[in-house]
């Protein structure tokens, strides 16, 4: 039994209400106006012929019920059609006939329809109960078959198939489904196989905006900018005329774009500032005189929201001041949500309306989502031209159900959603970056599960069956596999190539062929035979530059260089003429003599390091020798392989016979005051090891030695090696057992951490040395008389030196795990810890300080280090320290921040909004792609890059080396290259006496670095406001 009212309203709505409660026949024509007056504001509605309306407002019924009443339950046989004025109700489904078992699967908000099973008498698919006090408009069976059958088309929005071209916005009896990406009304995108979305109609809807309503900050921003226009330029807003009709109060859109890039140097260029006006014409703060939904660089009229009105008002003298005051904030605000306006501009556009520039930047965007991560550079680009974007703005908005077919494939761009399955509720729930659908697509199967909104605005990325089909046929067509005893060996993709074509017509050469994986011998066979030799070591052959970079991983040096020998053609073709013959082993020998130089220049010292290496040089050198007595042409290439042999052989002589003794714990020392050099894995070190009781032994043994050499050597001190461990104690308490194999574990160390070695019983009785806690005084007497300039000046030419000494291939072991290629990453941990260092010095300095307009002046001076790190480029220690400002120690000292003057905290916000780690860091990406070398970069976000694709992607497929994995990895160690390009050397500020003072301070910070007491050196310092 449904239970439904009449609950008393104001006067101003009870009218229509009145009139909708009166019986059909008892209507006359002022109450069908009444009535339709109401309806026309309803957004499903709104294109729906006035006939259509009228017959609604004839029949249709007004129902209020409160919370907690059942509608109707599954299985029912339904009697009525409804639509939700207002208010929301629950969608329960059970797998029983048992009500108690019913599990809630999303919830129906105002502007959804539901109940369509009544056109063919099908049971109620779910039960419908409300959530909170609701108003719905109902259609009984008779008339709105009778509706149906007379205007179908006009109402096919509204139903789901197979009764409309178009899915409902939430059928409860379907399940709830799209909304339209551009309105929160019960029109949605429509279902797949009969696709006339938003997007790529010919008859999309006239709306002003996407988004419905315009947030403050945008509509403040709309302002602002309209203001300072009419300020500094009123000519750009006036009436204009184009084809005999007038445009009232209007701009063009290439003046806006040149306008903006006038105002500010965070606008750098004319794409950056289309995205920034887009974000207006989104909200619909700035709209098309046609209603178009994409702004555009062209001699097309935009006016803003204020200038709708007939004699918009013009801006008063407060108002053009308060423009001139917040325009550079504005601005700064509109470039860093541009890009996403921009990207969701570009993805709105129907495929084939996409430019070169448009795929670029969507293939840019694809590089960075978790889902796509395994997929080939190709497919990624495939996927660039076929992705459609698609939002909804409701929670609980159903994207497809359990049983369906399946048409699409989903990633999420930004928010998150349930994963429903009937009887056992809510399984999980995924988010950005995930992705979901793709099996049922994969398998021709219906879909193992419903996708439930679970917040409000959430953004995806879709694939239709049909592109997704082509592509992965395209992809197996353009697959070509060389075979050897009925395996593959060899895996290429073919992709037209972009050459100039001949004048002769179609070639062979109209095709490129990349490896895609194979056996490490195979791949290098095909890399050398594509290699030019006509060109630098450049583009042509970056897939080689990508092998020797990654081998590592695949193929050791010991078993590459019997390989690489091997490669050396020893004897004459055995087919064609002799010049031929000639020809073509001269070729052969210079493509792998030039490969063995750029493995030699990218390993560098680490060639000394292995025995192996040096003595294959060795005779590599001789073999090219003998032949250039008979070869002339080689004579120039022996040259330069003589210089790269000689050096690599002598310097591992010297270093086999006087290794680097490292003082103490790398963090510690005079040797931090030297200029830093590499350290070398059989570089040795003095280390000092604790027992339980706080004695300690002294060992010397090599940078990379395993923990059981350590143990060794502890053993050899204390007398026994029995049952021993060595543990890493932070200053905390915590601590970390290390494995028998790991190695180089010096390095790990957290910055207070020492090592201890200990029996596993005494493991509990391990407490951290008085040493370890740091300072209990802070050094601000003599920090707060150096400049913040000088300092960070001596900071970046410190980071720079340990980021110098960071070998490009330590990040390749880090990434897959130094243990497993048994190599050291001590560089690069000393760099990574730099990173920890620094920001607890931040934090340490600040918590120690007990005065607090003090602590106010050293908030100043750390946001001015960090904005001359950034002006240095020095990235590294520019997060490091803004991370040590937003440390909960320290951003909960609410009455120093108070205190902040306004413009400290602005340049801090700006700041902030730079690590905004949303989008996969994008504001951070943007900023560093207009950098130009040298650039100290965020080191952990490479580090995560790198892990991203690591672990995303199989390091071998079917026993084949998964070079494409190798080519993503590569690329990520290419920046580390391309930042260190240049040489570090910015204008040195004056010398002052403290000079060496900031030098030698900023290389021996002292700090903290445990949490717990600078969190109650925080609340000494200002206690929690009850």
């Amino acid at each position: 039994m449904v239970a439904a009212h009449t609950s008393s309203h104001s006067s101003e709505s009870a009218e229509w209400i009145i009139c909708l409660d009166k019986r059909p026949a008892e209507r006359s024509g002022e109450d069908v106006d009444i009535i339709l007056a109401r309806l026309k504001n309803v957004k499903a509605f709104e294109r729906f012929h006035l006939s259509l309306l009228q017959q609604i407002c004839l029949c249709g019924f007004y129902e209020c019920l409160e919370k907690g009443i059942t509608l109707y339950r599954q299985g029912d046989i339904g009697t009525s059609w409804y639509a939700v004025l207002s208010g929301s109700l629950d969608v329960k489904v059970s797998e029983t006939s048992s009500y108690q078992d019913a599990v809630t699967i999303c919830t129906l908000g105002t502007g959804t329809a539901f109940g369509e099973s009544i056109l063919d008498n099908t049971p109620r698919h779910a039960t419908i109960v409300t959530r909170e006090f609701s108003e719905l408009l109902r259609i009984e069976q008779k008339e709105f078959r009778s509706l149906w059958e007379k205007y179908h088309q006009c109402m096919a929005g509204l139903l789901v198939p197979p009764y409309g071209v178009m899915e409902s916005g939430c059928s409860a009896d379907r399940m709830p489904d799209k909304e339209n990406i551009s309105n929160n009304s019960f029109v949605s995108v429509s279902k797949h196989q009969n696709k006339k979305s938003f997007i790529d109609s010919p008859a999309k809807p006239h709306l002003t905006c996407i988004s419905q309503v315009p947030s403050e900050k945008i509509l403040r921003a709309g302002k602002i900018l309209r203001n300072a226009i009419l300020s500094r330029a009123p000519h750009m807003i006036r009436d204009r005329k184009y084809h005999l009709k007038t445009y009232r109060q209007c701009c063009v859109g290439t003046e806006l774009v040149d306008w903006q890039m006038q105002q500010s140097s965070c606008v750098h260029s004319r794409i950056q500032a289309v995205g920034m006006w887009q974000v207006l014409l989104e909200e619909g703060v700035l709209n098309h005189v046609d209603q178009e939904l994409s702004f555009q660089d062209k001699y097309l009229f935009y006016r803003f929201l204020d200038d709708e009105q007939e004699d918009a008002p013009l801006p008063s003298e407060e108002e053009r001041k308060e423009s001139q005051e917040e325009l550079q904030d504005t601005l700064l605000l509109l470039s860093q949500i541009g890009p996403d306006a921009h990207m969701r501009m570009i993805l709105r556009k129907h495929p084939s309306e996409r430019t070169a520039d448009d795929l670029e930047i969507i293939y840019e965007e694809l590089l960075h989502i978790k889902a796509l991560s395994h997929l080939s550079t190709t497919v990624k680009r495939e996927l660039a031209g076929v992705l459609i974007f698609e939002s909804h703005a409701k929670a609980g908005t159903v994207l497809f159900s359990q049983g369906e077919e399946g048409t699409s494939w989903y990633i999420i761009l930004k928010g998150s959603v349930n994963v429903v399955i009937y009887g056992k509720g809510v399984v999980c729930t995924l988010h950005e970056g995930d992705d979901f659908g793709k099996l049922a697509l994969v398998n021709d199967a219906p879909r193992a599960a419903s996708i439930v909104l679970r917040e409000d605005n959430c953004h995806f990325l879709r694939v239709d069956k049909e592109d997704f089909n082509r592509i992965l046929r395209d992809v197996e067509a353009n697959t070509v596999r060389l075979k050897e005893h009925g395996q593959d060996v060899l895996v290429l993709e073919k992709s037209l190539s972009s050459s100039r074509t001949s004048s002769h017509g179609a070639s062979s050469s109209h095709y490129k062929y990349k490896v895609m994986s194979g056996t490490p011998e195979k791949i290098l066979e095909h890399l050398l035979e594509m290699m030019r030799l006509d060109s630098q070591f450049t583009e042509s052959d970056s897939a080689l530059d990508d092998f020797v970079l990654m081998h590592c991983v695949f193929i050791p040096n010991s078993q590459l260089c019997p390989v690489l020998m091997a490669q050396y053609p020893l004897s004459a073709a055995s087919q064609g003429s002799e010049q031929e013959k000639l020809d073509y082993t001269l070729n052969n020998k210079r493509r792998v003599i030039r490969l063995v130089m750029q493995w030699a220049a990218v390993h560098g010292d680490h060639l000394q390091e292995e025995d192996v290496s040096v003595v294959f040089l060795e005779e590599f050198l001789m073999a090219v020798s003998n032949d250039a007595k008979v070869i002339p042409a080689l004579r120039d290439q022996l040259t330069k392989l003589e210089r790269i042999v000689k050096q690599n052989t002598e310097d591992a002589r010297v270093s086999q016979k006087k290794h680097k003794v490292l003082l103490r714990q790398f963090s510690m020392g005079d040797e931090k005051l030297q200029k830093r050099q590499p350290i070398k894995s059989n570089d040795e070190i003095l280390f000092k090891v604790y027992c339980c009781d706080h004695t300690y032994t002294t060992i010397r043994v090599a940078v990379a030695a395993s923990v059981r050499e350590v143990i060794g050597a502890v053993a050899d001190k204390l007398g026994s090696a029995e049952d021993l461990l060595l543990v890493n104690l932070s200053s905390a308490g915590e601590k970390v057992v290390f494995k028998p194999n790991d190695v180089s574990v010096f390095s790990t160390l957290s910055i207070n951490g020492r090592l201890f070695a200990c029996r596993r019983d005494q493991l509990d009785s391990l407490t951290p040395l008085p040493e370890q806690e740091g300072p209990s005084t802070g050094l601000l007497a003599s920090f707060e008389l150096m400049s913040s300039k000088d300092v960070a000046y001596h900071m970046t030419s410190y980071d720079w030196e340990l980021f110098h000494c960071v070998h490009e291939l330590e990040l390749i072991y880090h990434t897959f795990g130094r243990q497993n290629v048994k190599k050291t990453t001590v560089n690069l941990d000393l760099f990574l810890r730099r990173f920890n260092e620094i920001q607890f010095w931040v934090i340490t300095e600040i918590c120690l300080c007990s005065q607090l307009s003090k602590r106010v002046q050293l908030l100043k001076k750390f946001i001015k280090i960090a904005a001359h790190c950034k002006e240095y480029r020095n990235l590294n220690a520019f997060f490091a320290v803004i991370m040590g400002l937003s440390n909960p120690a320290v951003c909960r000292l609410n009455q120093t921040w108070e205190k902040l003057p306004s413009k400290f905290k602005k340049f801090y916000g700006e700041f902030e909004n730079l690590m905004d780690p949303s989008r996969n860091h994008r504001a951070y990406r943007l900023t560093v792609a207009k950098l130009d070398p040298p650039i100290i970069p965020f080191m952990p976000l490479l580090i995560k890059d790198m892990t991203f694709t690591h672990e995303g992607n199989k390091t071998c497929i079917d026993n084949l080396v998964n070079f494409e994995k190798m080519r993503m990895i590569a690329n990520t160690v290419k920046i580390l290259r391309y930042c260190r390009s240049q040489p570090f050397s910015p204008d040195s500020p004056l010398a002052s006496k403290n000079h060496p003072e900031v030098r030698t301070y900023v290389r021996q910070l002292h700090v903290i670095d445990n949490q717990r007491t600078l969190t109650q050196l925080s609340h000494g310092l200002e206690p929690r406001r009850s």
